[in-house]
């Protein structure tokens, strides 16, 4: 087995077009904590990585490494994995040719392997003499493990991530081969105002479950894709009604189509569907909301149009809340057609239509920067931001989801820190004509392909819903269920119940472990004060500035200019980079959290920011008057 020592160079290596190197940023930073000196190599060297895999190259490459005293070498390529091996291939053969290896009289003693599960699997078949390879789902401490960190090396600051996070992952691990979760029951929800009926608000049955003490709302997302249309919905009606009779499901989430979504009504002859069930008739949704009595129900907003079809799921599901992305779900993320001002504009209609008929919304957001490498900054206050607008557009149930393990090297205690904070942020904005409900889920790429280990993370991000509020045994209030295969897979009903069934049984076992002592609470954890101190005095900070520097703040223009002045800091960006350039401030991985850095690295003051945004908001023109919500 490999062991790292302590007069290691580990040079970090990867082709430009992986663009999402905030894996890399982790471990270098993992391995900088424990004293061992990482490089990584800038874009140059990568390109000419990419070069020598086309028979050109080289020079670059190999003066990198040796001027470098490179003695572990570590490749990654999270893209295809045909061209992750075919590069990797060529990097084997010139570290042989150019004898830069220790057996060849070279510095270069071990090399390691990351990428997509599929690839590291042909990587240790083709390459048997690897150190190791990474796929991706890799917590610290297996890291630490599989480069052999001698024990003296790892420093005491990592000890609370590791400690916390490596408690509910062998909670959740024990969990799971009890396999005592699959005897998990129904819940009896009859008793809530009229179950089942149209009309029935989820708010009421939030509330009955409250006053009887029942579990969570369970929430599940589902929609099967076949190339025949007509018979993805014939087959998603046949899931719906065995999710609806399985009783275990309380919220039913349409998984409906990219064309659903932005094509909805119009004629889908030569367009491509993207994926997810393709709903194309008012007729096909009023069918599903029969066929799965008595779940509730909803779907994704559309992506032009949004009104339009806001008011169809009314009339056809009866939704049971709305979802809305502000920003996103457009231009910005390659989704729409619409630009960023008119996305908003539309948004800001559709909420005020939302209002009127009483029902919740979720703003679907602060995942959405965290997905292009926001920091834990912006996804807080984005969250916050898209909250005040909804109360002033006279929403009165606002559903708060936060999306935990994103990105999935965010450790455990700045998750409950980053949520804590946004959670009192928004709950600041009660009343008794606003009321917030709280919705955890897991992260989407956090879950390993291995079913056994996603299983056992399932159970563990569970345990880290309960410790959001652990003082509270009504909350959450509503679990979004991911189910455990949506790494490798799309989950069918069978494994949609069983998620649920190990979700349920985890957070009561979980309850009752730190109810008895087996497992330490986070009420007052001295660690998770400290990171929640700082990040909401630097969010009342941004949000302060924003309300000064920014006329209407909370109206279509306000959210538009936020993420023009670069309040928002967004790297990863992929559309849209010149609009909204000043989005671009660098990202990086700093004691479990995502933090914003200058160009060399260094933590980025978050007055710093707001002067910056100060000067670039002068020069945004205004476009129109008076936009809708403006104060």
């Amino acid at each position: 087995m490999f062991r790292i020592e302590a007069r290691d160079v580990f040079g970090l290596i990867h082709p430009p077009a992986d663009v999402h190197s905030l894996g890399i940023l982790s471990f270098s930073r993992v391995l900088g904590d424990c004293g061992i000196r990482t490089l990584i190599a800038d874009e140059g060297i990568g390109a000419d990585l990419e070069a020598l895999a086309r028979g050109e190259g080289g020079a670059n490459l190999k003066a990198w490494i040796a001027n470098s005293s490179l003695s572990v070498l570590g490749f990654s390529y999270r893209l295809d994995p045909s061209d992750a091996l075919r590069i990797f291939g060529t990097l084997k053969d010139f570290l042989s040719r150019e004898r830069l290896t220790r057996i060849q009289g070279g510095k270069v003693r071990a090399v390691f392997f990351a990428g997509l599960p599929e690839a590291c699997d042909e990587a240790e078949r083709r390459f048997p003499e690897l150190a190791g390879v990474f796929r991706g789902d890799e917590t610290i401490q297996e890291t630490l493990e599989r480069l052999g960190v001698p024990e003296n090396l790892v420093p005491q600051s990592l000890s609370p991530g590791l400690k916390y996070d490596s408690a509910r992952l062998s909670f959740g691990e024990g969990l799971v081969r009890s396999r005592e979760y699959l005897s998990v029951k129904p819940v009896d929800r009859s008793s809530s105002l009229r179950f089942g009926l149209r009309g029935e608000k989820v708010t009421d049955r939030i509330a009955d479950g409250k006053a009887k003490g029942l579990p969570p709302l369970m929430r599940a997302h589902a929609g099967p894709y076949l190339a025949d249309r007509k018979e993805a919905v014939r087959l998603f009606g046949d899931w719906a009604r065995s999710l609806a009779s399985g009783g275990l499901l309380d919220i039913l989430s349409i998984g409906t189509s990219q064309l659903t979504q932005s094509n909805f009504g119009e004629d889908w002859e030569g367009k491509l569907n993207g994926g997810g069930v393709p709903l194309a008739t008012a007729e096909e949704f009023a069918f599903l909301w029969q066929t799965c009595r008595p779940l509730f129900v909803r779907a994704y907003a559309g992506t032009k149009k949004v009104p339009e079809l806001a008011r169809m799921y009314e009339k056809t599901i009866d939704i049971a809340w709305h979802a809305l992305s502000f920003w996103w779900f457009c231009r910005l993320d390659g989704r729409g057609p619409n630009d960023v001002l008119a996305n908003l504009k539309e948004h800001f209609e559709t909420i005020r239509y939302i209002a009127s008929t009483g029902k919740p919304l979720e703003p679907n957001v602060p995942h959405h920067f965290a997905f292009r490498g926001a920091d834990d900054l912006s996804y807080v206050v984005s969250g916050y931001v898209a909250a005040v607008a909804a109360k002033r557009l006279g929403i009165r149930d606002l559903i708060l989801q936060t999306m935990l393990n994103t990105p999935k090297y965010t450790w455990g205690i700045q998750d409950l820190a980053k949520t804590r904070v946004l959670l009192c942020l928004v709950r600041s904005l009660e009343s008794p004509d606003f009321r917030v409900h709280l919705q955890p889920r897991g992260g989407l790429d956090y879950f390993s392909p291995d079913l056994e280990k996603a299983k056992a993370q399932l159970a563990a991000v569970t345990a880290l819903m309960d410790d959001i509020e652990p003082e509270d045994s009504s909350s959450p209030q509503v679990i979004h269920v991911v189910s455990y295969c949506e790494a490798s897979r799309l989950a069918d009903p069978p494994v949609i119940e069983e998620s649920i069934r190990l979700t349920r049984w985890a957070l009561s076992e979980y309850r009752r472990l730190k109810k008895e002592g087996f497992m330490e609470g986070m009420v007052r954890n001295p660690e998770i004060s400290v990171r929640e101190q700082s990040l909401y005095r630097d969010a009342v900070k941004l949000i302060k500035a924003a309300e000064l520097l920014i006329p209407d703040t909370y109206s279509p223009f306000g959210l538009y200019a936020m993420l023009a002045s670069g309040m928002f800091a967004l790297p990863w960006l992929e559309f849209c980079r010149d609009e909204f350039k000043a989005a671009a401030i660098p990202t990086r991985i700093v004691s479990g959290g995502v933090a914003a850095v200058r160009l060399d690295g260094t933590p980025l003051r978050v007055e710093e920011r707001i002067e910056a945004m100060a000067s670039r908001l002068a020069r945004i023109p205004r476009q129109g008057g008076k936009d809708v919500g403006s104060r």
